[in-house]
């Protein structure tokens, strides 16, 4: 396997980036800050525990996961842990460039329920070694602000590949015209990863480029949401 940290393409830098900032948040290491990015209330937010649940995209309210559905879930984090999982009986396989989340996931996922929890693979999010056309639902929320629109034609792509007929990709992106993107861009530079503010029209051209389309989108309160589906 290719970690984050040795990967050759060109986003390698910013892939291991990604990974160092999670890790350290993962791990629980406080992060050493400017004076003036502690003061900005988005940091206040994050550091009360109050932000997380505002930004994180619910993607089961465009499509939730059924039973025994392969479902693979994209900078996953700890996403299993938290999620409603067990509830919805489907099968969870993690991609992940933190170890630190992957070494969470593989300790506790099993003892949380070994059944549905097929494993975690350490893997930046263009690399998707997985068997064609296997997974019902393919997933990635808070991972496609880190990298530029390149990046992601080559994971679309990649999740063309490996979606079974008639399945689909539940992805978000950063709306940059919201009141809070500027402000968590800035925080997320300074805790270590850039964040791509790009216009919300590159997407549907990026998606029909793969030869899918979007079938719906909603809007929260950081990011938008994609459901796409490719025919065929």
């Amino acid at each position: 396997m290719i970690l984050p940290s040795a990967d050759p393409s060109p986003w390698g830098a910013q892939i291991q980036a990604v990974a160092q900032r999670y890790n350290h948040e993962f791990s629980g290491q406080p992060f050493d800050l400017p004076q003036e990015v502690e003061e900005m209330p988005i940091f206040q937010d994050w550091i009360a525990g109050s932000l997380t649940p505002r930004i994180s995209t619910p993607f089961w309210e465009s499509l939730k996961p059924q039973k025994r559905h392969h479902c693979l879930d994209i900078g996953c984090g700890i996403s299993f842990l938290i999620y409603p999982w067990r509830e919805w009986e489907a099968l969870f396989h993690g991609h992940e460039i933190s170890a630190v989340a992957c070494q969470a996931l593989t300790s506790r996922g099993p003892q949380l329920n070994s059944k549905l929890f097929k494993g975690v693979k350490q893997a930046s999010a263009h690399r998707l070694e997985y068997e064609a056309h296997f997974f019902d639902l393919v997933i990635a929320t808070g991972v496609s602000c880190y990298y530029p629109a390149d990046y992601w034609e080559t994971v679309l792509q990649q999740v063309k590949k490996i979606l079974k007929p008639g399945g689909h990709f539940l992805f978000d992106v950063i709306n940059p015209d919201t009141p809070l993107a500027e402000s968590w861009a800035i925080l997320e530079t300074y805790l270590g990863a850039e964040v791509w503010l790009d216009n919300l029209t590159q997407w549907p051209a990026l998606v029909k480029a793969t030869g899918g389309r979007i079938v719906s989108h909603r809007d929260y309160e950081l990011f938008r949401l994609f459901k796409v589906k490719w025919d065929g």
